[in-house]
C-alpha cells in the first residue's frame, strides 16, 4: 500500500526527513475518505474532491482547473478507496516509538521539536479527521493550548478549519484559507447582496486576490478561536454529550443537536467578543456563514443582524445574544435529560424540544 501512496502527489517537503509518517497519516485519511465519501450529495461530493485535487496537486486557487484531469485522477481515487476501505488505521511510528493514530496528545509531543502539528479526532456524524502540518504557533489563552497550522502535509477530503479536544484547539491557517476561498468563489456565481457580500467589501478581492485571500484568513482565524473556546466552555457544562450525538448520528436531531450547541457557544463567547472588539468583517462572515439550521431555530438572530445593518447600532446584536445564552443552555441540557431517560428513542423528543423553543 505505501508503493501506491509514494505515487500519489502528496506534500512532500524536502526538508522533512519523515516521509513515512506522511503517508502513514495519509493512509489513514484514504480510510477514512473510503468509508464516509458517501454521506455526502453527488454535488456536494464533487466540489470537496475538485479542492482536494486542487490541494494535492498545489494548484493556485485562481488556476483554471483541468476537467478530463480531474476526472482521471477521481476514477484513480476511488479505484485506492476500494482497496483501502476495509483496512485497519495504520499506527504512527516515530523515533522508533508507536503510537495510536488518535493519540494527539503523544503523537505531538514527539513532533513539536520538529515544528509539526498533528490531529487525530472525530467530527460529524463520527467520521475520522486526520492531520499533520507545519507548526505555525502554539499559544495559551487561560488554560487552554492552542496550535495554529501552516502548510498541510496529510489530509483527508473534508478539513475542518478549526477543532477542538479536552482543551486543546487546532486551528489549520491553510484549511481556512481554502474554506473562504470556497465561500467566496461560490458568492461569485450569482453576487447576491447578502452577508457574505458585505464580508468580501471589507477586503480588495478585485484587485489582489491572494492578498484579500490571506487578509480575510487571518481575520476569521481569530474569530474561530473565539468559537473553539465557546466550545469548550459550553462543553463544560454539558456533561454526556458526546454520547448523545453518537447515539442520534444520522438523524435530524443530530444536525438540531449541533446548531444548538454553536448557538450555545457563540453566544456565550464568539458573538460577544466580536461585538466588544467591533470587528465588523468577522460579524458578516460569521453570518454569511450560518447553516440554515441555525437560522431557522434562531430567526430573532438574523432579524438582529438586518437591523444592524440597516442602523449600524451594535447594541441590537449584543441585545439579542445576552438574552439568548441561558435560552440554549436550557435547550442543550434538556436534550441531555431526554436522552439520559431513553438514549435509544430520544431523537423524535429531541426533534420536538428544539422545534417548540425557537427565538
Amino acid at each position: 500500500m505505501n508503493s501506491i501512496l509514494l505515487a500519489l502527489p502528496i506534500n512532500y517537503v524536502p526538508r522533512m526527513d519523515i516521509p513515512a509518517l506522511i503517508d502513514n497519516v495519509q493512509l489513514n485519511c484514504h480510510i477514512s475518505d473510503a468509508r464516509h465519501a458517501g454521506n455526502y450529495t453527488l454535488c456536494v461530493y464533487l466540489l470537496k474532491m475538485r479542492e482536494f485535487y486542487r490541494w494535492e496537486h498545489q494548484h493556485g486557487f485562481s488556476e483554471k482547473l483541468s476537467t478530463d484531469d480531474i476526472g482521471d485522477w477521481l476514477s484513480e481515487r476511488e479505484g485506492l478507496w476500494q482497496d483501502v476501505e476495509d483496512d485497519d488505521y495504520t499506527s504512527l511510528s516515530i523515533a522508533n516509538r508507536s503510537y495510536e493514530p488518535f493519540d494527539s496528545p503523544g503523537i505531538n509531543q514527539s513532533l513539536l521539536s520538529d515544528k509539526l502539528i498533528y490531529s487525530g479526532g472525530y467530527g460529524i456524524k463520527d467520521k475520522p479527521h486526520f492531520f499533520l502540518a507545519e507548526l505555525e504557533n502554539k499559544q495559551h489563552v487561560n488554560d487552554y493550548t492552542i496550535y495554529i497550522s501552516g502548510k498541510e502535509y496529510a489530509r483527508d477530503l473534508t478539513a475542518p478549519p478549526a477543532m477542538s479536544h479536552n482543551k486543546t484547539i487546532y486551528i489549520r491557517r491553510e484549511s481556512f484559507k481554502r474554506l473562504i476561498w470556497e465561500r467566496t468563489d461560490e458568492w461569485r456565481w450569482n453576487k447576491p447582496e447578502n452577508a457574505m457580500a458585505r464580508a468580501i467589501r471589507c477586503y480588495d478581492f478585485d484587485n489582489d486576490l491572494e492578498r484579500a485571500l490571506t487578509d480575510m484568513t487571518d481575520n476569521e482565524l481569530d474569530a474561530a478561536v473565539l468559537h473553539e473556546i465557546g466550545e469548550i466552555q459550553a462543553g463544560e457544562n454539558l456533561e454526556g454529550w458526546h454520547q448523545m450525538m453518537t447515539d442520534i448520528t444520522f438523524s435530524q436531531a443530530e444536525i438540531m443537536a449541533r446548531a444548538v450547541r454553536d448557538h450555545y457557544a457563540d453566544t456565550l463567547h464568539t458573538l460577544p467578543t466580536l461585538i466588544n472588539n467591533n470587528n465588523q468583517a468577522s460579524i458578516h462572515f460569521y453570518f454569511a456563514n450560518l447553516t440554515n439550521m441555525r437560522k431557522h431555530i434562531f430567526p430573532s438572530l438574523i432579524d438582529a443582524y438586518e437591523q444592524w445593518c440597516e442602523s449600524k447600532d451594535i447594541k441590537i446584536i449584543e441585545k439579542t445574544v445576552a438574552t439568548a445564552v441561558d435560552h440554549w443552555q436550557n435547550i442543550a441540557q434538556q436534550m441531555l435529560a431526554l436522552h439520559r431517560q431513553d438514549a435509544g428513542h430520544c431523537s423524535v423528543t429531541i426533534e420536538t424540544l428544539v422545534n417548540d423553543n425557537h427565538i
